[in-house]
């Protein structure tokens, strides 16, 4: 399988960390030389090493926006 290259555009926030240091993150980020998507996932301190994650256009995290601002959380 061939590696997947991915460049960090901009860091939006840190939403959690682990014991061990793993930080879950959205961040801006351009896969494989691809337009730049929102993207929430656990990272290691280096962000050399990546969990499972979720990628978002702008339109599509908007969304997600509103339907958590719906919520009575």
């Amino acid at each position: 399988m061939p590696d997947i290259k991915f460049e960090i555009k901009e860091t939006t926030g840190t939403i959690s960390e682990s014991p061990k240091g793993w930080k879950k993150e959205l961040n801006l980020i351009s896969w494989n030389d691809k337009e730049p998507k929102y993207d929430l996932r656990d990272w290691d301190s280096e962000h050399k090493k990546m969990g499972k994650g979720i990628t978002l256009t702008a339109e599509e995290l908007k969304k997600l926006k509103e339907i958590l601002d719906e919520m009575d959380l």
